[in-house]
């Protein structure tokens, strides 16, 4: 892996690069046109933990797309392969939430629209849908399980209803180039099938999220919709962690922490995207890594990756 980190540490005024094996890092001062209140003391700031993470998982031979912005001012905090297109699992939900937000904000989609479960093939790889007894639920419903828990029955309910074709349409009107939404979710892929649930990069995904949180994805109400569902998403055991937030109920937080984010797990792959503000910034992030999954030491490997990142934003917004 070939990657650049540019961090808030102070390392002088011509940066400091070191090479590590394949893993190429440089760390850059930042900017002295620090005007805003809560950025004033951003100089101390830095993501050695995410580095050091991230040169093991290199050294190792996993595959990762790393980026950080700066939510204020748009700044590039942290990056690495940050174009590489990768696996995205469950991440893949999210150009999905856009497309029916957007249909519904439209008049095309009912919200309170009934869709029964035995009206999509069975799917068994993720979710609650398929271990309640409501055998249909309203648009609204499935979109929250979608969000909430990365709910693969319900997901799969809505791209059916929506249409695989006009989420791939609204990802280009949005100008995503590297994000793709290939398939619905399947128990097994067999050769005919798309090889994954969907694909991106960590760049496109931390602008993604940065444009939801600022409302311009589609339009205001579209993107308060999204950010609404995804401020649901319970799993917070990877960057997350860091946040101490309650996985279940984390909207208002008493330490002034926004947090809004999806993660994606399949085989071999852990993706995450969201963005973390505080009291002295506001991050947007993404870090896909794919890794052989050969034994729990490996897997292991890549969530340390995750926690440090999370620990190192924390730093930077708290």
């Amino acid at each position: 892996m070939r990657a650049a980190a540019h961090t808030g540490a102070e390392v002088g005024a011509t940066g400091a690069t070191r090479a590590t094996g394949a893993t190429r890092i440089t760390r850059r001062a930042v900017p002295d046109d620090l005007t805003s209140p809560r950025r004033a003391s951003l100089r101390q700031r830095s993501f050695i933990g995410t580095i050091k993470a991230l040169d093991s998982l290199a050294s190792a031979g996993a595959h990762m797309s790393v980026r950080v912005n700066d939510v204020d001012t748009g700044a590039e905090v942290l990056t690495g392969d940050d174009h590489l297109t990768l696996p995205i699992g469950g991440i893949g939900i999210v150009p999905l939430l856009i497309e029916v937000a957007a249909q519904i904000e439209f008049g095309q989609l009912d919200p309170y629209e009934i869709i029964r479960r035995d009206a999509i093939e069975s799917v068994g790889v993720a979710g609650i849908w398929q271990h309640l007894q409501a055998p249909a639920l309203p648009v609204l419903d499935l979109a929250v399980l979608a969000a909430a828990a990365s709910d693969a029955a319900a997901a799969n309910a809505l791209l059916q209803r929506v249409g695989l074709r006009a989420v791939r349409a609204r990802m280009d009107d949005i100008g995503l180039v590297r994000t793709a939404l290939l398939d619905r979710f399947r128990d097994v892929r067999g050769p005919d099938d798309a090889p994954h649930v969907a694909i991106s990069s960590a760049g496109e995904l931390a602008a993604l999220f940065a444009a939801i949180v600022n409302a311009r994805v589609v339009s205001p109400a579209v993107s308060a919709q999204v950010g609404e569902w995804l401020n649901l998403n319970q799993d917070l055991a990877l960057v997350g962690a860091a946040t101490a937030l309650d996985p279940f109920a984390h909207e208002d937080d008493r330490h002034r922490l926004l947090f809004v984010n999806k993660t994606g797990r399949t085989g071999g792959i852990r993706a995450e995207a969201g963005v973390l503000a505080g009291p002295r910034a506001g991050v947007a992030y993404a870090l896909i890594v794919g890794f052989d999954d050969l034994s729990m030491g490996h897997r292991l490997r890549a969530h340390d990756a995750f926690r440090a990142l999370g620990a190192d934003l924390m730093e930077y917004v708290h």
